[in-house]
């Protein structure tokens, strides 16, 4: 009997096995370059476009949809995402989250349910985003979490910035305006507004809405004039 289970076990993984390597098969003829097919999970449904490169250890899967001349991986994992034509995505893991075209995304970041990434937006090494949407050409180089955040084109997110969205019974939206930059380690205590074209200092802890074209820094966020506007240009972001 165990002679028996043990064969019906062993046919039963050459069997997915061979629909795995039929699948990618069946993407290869269709244009989508695959570096490893033995280390390479799709999922039936999944849609992928011609010039697109799949290296190894990736998974795909659920109602995902993937553009043409796309980098994919390696050790990406992708689930009922819509990905645009020329994006890249290394070493990360997106569930739910929709890219448009341009988009890279990666190494060792994660982007949850509600994650809208617009043309040409960067989301670098250990970024989290959740439930919000980047705008066009944004940049989230490192370490740095968004959650129920809405924030516009051309923004600066510095290393080590939080949207502090929850406070223990309900969660808040943060907004940031076109053109700001956010400093190193800011954190944004939601509900919050950043102007357009404002700026934060490294370490502000930005507790009120931030007008238009202003700039702030301090614990909690001040408003900065004359010396001290001079001194935030210099702080990392």
């Amino acid at each position: 009997m165990a002679e028996t289970a043990t064969g019906d076990t062993l046919a039963a993984l050459q069997a997915q096995a061979q629909e795995r390597l039929l699948a990618c098969g069946r993407l290869l003829e269709a244009g989508v370059r695959i570096i490893d097919p033995a280390t390479t999970y799709v999922e039936p449904g999944v849609e992928i476009g011609a010039g697109t490169e799949i290296r190894p250890n990736t998974t795909i899967g659920g109602s995902s949809v993937i553009g043409a001349r796309c980098t994919i991986g390696p050790n990406a994992v992708i689930t009922d995402s819509r990905i645009g034509d020329d994006c890249a995505v290394t070493a990360s893991v997106l569930e739910g989250a929709v890219l448009e075209p341009r988009v890279e995304v990666g190494p060792f970041s994660h982007l949850r349910p509600g994650s809208h990434l617009e043309a040409g937006v960067h989301v670098g090494n250990f970024v989290e985003v959740k439930a919000s949407r980047l705008g066009r050409g944004t940049k989230v180089g490192h370490f740095s979490y968004l959650g129920d955040a809405e924030v516009g084109a051309e923004v600066n997110i510095g290393a080590g910035t939080v949207t502090c969205n929850y406070d223990g019974e309900k969660k808040s939206v943060t907004v940031i305006g076109d053109r700001a930059f956010v400093g190193s380690d800011t954190m944004l205590v939601a509900p919050v507004r950043l102007g357009e074209g404002a700026s934060t200092g490294a370490g502000a802890v930005v507790t009120e809405d931030v007008p238009a074209g202003a700039r702030v820094a301090g614990v909690p966020a001040r408003s900065l004039s004359g010396q001290a506007r001079r001194q935030v240009r210099k702080q990392g972001g």
